[in-house]
């Protein structure tokens, strides 16, 4: 197969790919032409038919495409430009070429949240961890396969995993920095703080947001899902979950990066400052694995607003 990854400027491709995303636009003369994201396992390409006729088959965002296409440049980014296009048979390709997966052990990520869950001693939070990581089969399959966002980090299957015990792992660590920090609700908060997420986006291979996620997104889900399961612990105490909720619902720091809240306990501030380091550092390790650029030095990151020296990066 031609991976995404080892396309290269002047190649010619047929190849299946998934269409992530679909566009009609209007050139300034009033052309239309679609614009497209492909994705297979190792990444994503952006897509052009310039020339939409017969040679361009019926197909929408989701469905597998068997593409003719030739590889050219934008700005200093890979893209297809695409002569000829039409929807992918059953049996054409191989589903799990086009699904991105966590390189890590999917099953011991998850005994680790078990074992997190286990080491929790306030019983009100032990509980309403079990109701969300152990009781529900269906709910569990897609804690082990959800991706965490639908770009720019944990893009993949498990990423939901990884980025919730690589977050909780941190924050754990904070805790025994400073204090005094009640563990137990750092530990809880940390494995909950993104459950909205598997909600607010589809299953891979799509992996994008479903109509709950683009109405309320994940901050939002996270909160409701929680003060429902709470609902059926008799007794959980209203100061524990005002703590718990302040702290879903300000994890992403700042008011300009949808938190209705900013941190405002110590509790919140070490959730907050995990899941920026994780999202950020996992961030920077794919672009510069994933960096085609010649040299010392990648292309810009428009994310991070900012070039990544990678004269000492060795990748395993």
């Amino acid at each position: 197969m031609n991976y995404i990854q080892n396309l290269r400027e002047g190649q010619k491709v047929i190849e299946h790919y998934l269409c992530k995303e679909k566009a009609l636009f209007h050139t300034k003369a009033g052309k239309s032409y679609l614009s497209l994201t492909l994705q297979d396992k190792t990444g994503t390409i952006s897509a052009k038919v310039w020339e939409i006729n017969t040679q361009i088959g019926e197909f929408s965002k989701g469905d597998f495409i068997k593409v003719d296409a030739t590889i050219t440049s934008f700005q200093g980014e890979p893209q297809m430009n695409i002569q000829r296009l039409r929807k992918s048979e059953p049996g054409e390709y191989n589903p799990a070429d086009y699904s991105p997966s966590t390189q890590k052990d999917i099953n011991e990520m998850y005994r680790q949240i078990l074992d997190w869950t286990a080491s929790i001693r306030d019983p009100y939070l032990k509980k309403l961890l079990e109701a969300f990581y152990q009781k529900d089969p269906v709910l569990k399959e897609r804690i082990r396969l959800h991706p965490a966002a639908k770009s720019v980090h944990h893009n993949f299957v498990g990423g939901y995993l990884e980025h919730v015990t690589s977050v909780t792992r941190l924050a754990e660590y904070l805790a025994g920095q400073y204090g005094p920090v009640n563990r137990d609700l750092v530990v809880a908060a940390a494995l909950l703080h993104d459950i909205g997420k598997l909600w607010e986006l589809n299953p891979m291979p799509a992996g994008d947001y479903s109509t709950e996620g683009q109405l309320l997104g994940h901050i939002m889900i996270g909160y409701d899902k929680i003060r429902d399961e709470v609902a059926k612990i008799s007794g959980f105490p209203q100061e524990l979950l005002l703590e718990l909720e302040h702290i879903i619902l300000s994890h992403h720091g700042e008011l300009e990066f949808g938190s209705p809240k900013v941190p405002m306990t110590l509790e919140a501030m070490i959730i907050h400052l995990a899941d920026n380091t994780d999202a950020k550092l996992k961030m920077v390790e794919e672009f510069l694995k994933n960096d085609q650029t010649e040299g010392e030095w990648t292309e810009y990151n428009r994310f991070l607003s900012r070039n990544f020296y990678k004269g000492s990066y060795k990748e395993d």
